[in-house]
């Protein structure tokens, strides 16, 4: 968006996608928290359970969509201006929160269908839904900001329009009655939620705590550098998503087949199954960091207007800090992914919130006085400390014999 819209706008955007994502959030939540009471009714052949689990979940969903949304719309400016934004980039960041506020009593529930065809059995149809999303999304950014010039706006429009021609899509078969799960009558309770709530909060919390943080990290970007630092934060997580991404497809893959061997009490296939990820997500974290090193210019340049020299050389300062992370985020990540395989999620949660939220916060206070470069830094420094926790949760499964 920088290219084509300018400083100020991506600086806008990156401001507001956190509390997009927070909004998104709540309906994962119920999306994953309905996924396990549908597939064990569904495994103990309750059918009418789990398609009244399914049913009560997208109602769920699309109210407190409407909810959240609503409060998102209403709260708008107030969240800006607490953010420190002022003028312009106050009236843009609002314009993009309450464009995507609009859509998301509609759009929120997208995410909870690909679970929902994944228990059907439907793995090949919500791996091309999530492609034809992606290219979806793509086609409408360019339509809307380069071809009908609809300005910040055009952004949240597109994505939202994607996802909504999605969620038709996917709900076509549970409408037409052709899967597992289908609509009946829902029959709401107190227990129902309570269940939607405890099975989903663990993975709520997660992407909660690392939003809050980026909030933080937005607040205290534009105090000490203003519009140019949060526009910076924003192509290093722009570029950092990309190796990340790839590292949770990594780790998540290796999952079903580290816990199948893990239940079968084959711990040295387990053994041989969690080196072949430590190996796949180092070569991914550190080729990404080289390539980082290596190539600083071209990829910040992708997020930036032509003749923006100065931001450039800021970005690319930046990147080299940034990408150091990628020495050793790759360790915690697998070794969550591990813990998550054989059932042990409270250190799994543990590693999670301390990476994205607890660490970085402490680090926040005590690198401040390195100012830019302390933030630039804070990735980095939490890759260490993470990593060391995940080798004091492996030794603790080591001396109970479990490992």
């Amino acid at each position: 968006m920088g290219s084509f819209l300018g400083e100020n706008a991506f600086a806008a955007m990156n401001l507001a996608i956190p509390f997009v994502l927070i909004n998104l959030s709540f309906a994962d939540l119920i999306g994953v928290g309905s996924a396990v009471p549908i597939s064990l009714a569904l495994g103990k052949n309750q059918k009418e359970e789990a398609n009244n689990y399914f049913t009560c979940a997208c109602l769920a969903i699309v109210l407190l969509g409407a909810a959240t949304g609503a409060i998102l719309y209403a709260a708008s400016p107030v969240i800006l201006w607490a953010m420190g934004a002022e003028g312009e980039l106050a009236e843009l960041g609002t314009a993009y929160l309450r464009t995507y506020a609009v859509f998301s009593p509609f759009t929120s529930i997208v995410f909870a269908t690909d679970n929902f065809l994944r228990i059907c059995g439907k793995i090949k149809s919500s791996m091309a839904l999530n492609i034809l999303m992606s290219a979806l999304i793509l086609v409408m950014e360019y339509l809307c900001i380069c071809v009908l010039k609809m300005g910040i706006i055009g952004s949240p429009i597109a994505v939202s329009t994607g996802m909504l021609i999605c969620v038709f899509i996917a709900l076509i078969p549970f409408v037409r009655k052709k899967l597992a799960l289908r609509f009946c009558r829902p029959r709401f309770s107190v227990a129902i939620i309570k269940q939607f709530v405890s099975s989903g909060s663990p993975n709520f919390l997660s992407n909660s705590a690392s939003r809050i943080t980026s909030i933080l990290m937005n607040m205290v970007l534009l105090h000490v550098g203003g519009t140019a630092a949060v526009t910076v934060y924003g192509i290093l997580m722009n570029v950092g998503d990309l190796v990340q991404q790839l590292l949770y497809g990594t780790c998540d893959s290796l999952q079903p087949a580290i816990g199948y061997n893990w239940g079968a009490g084959k711990k040295g296939r387990v053994t041989s199954i969690v080196k072949c990820c430590l190996t796949a997500s180092a070569a991914i974290s550190i080729g990404g960091m080289i390539i980082m090193q290596m190539f600083p210019e071209a990829l910040v340049s992708l997020f930036l207007e032509e003749g923006s020299f100065e931001l450039l050389a800021m970005s690319v300062w930046a990147l080299r800090l940034y990408c150091l992370v990628n020495l050793l985020r790759w360790f915690p990540f697998a070794i969550q992914g591990f813990l998550i395989a054989i059932d042990k999620p409270f250190p799994a949660s543990v590693l999670s919130v301390a990476n994205t939220f607890v660490i970085p916060v402490i680090l926040l206070i005590v690198l401040y006085p390195m100012g830019l470069n302390g933030i630039w830094l804070n990735a980095a420094v939490t890759s260490v400390f993470v990593s060391i926790l995940a080798i004091v949760f492996l030794k603790r499964l080591h001396n109970q014999s479990l490992i």
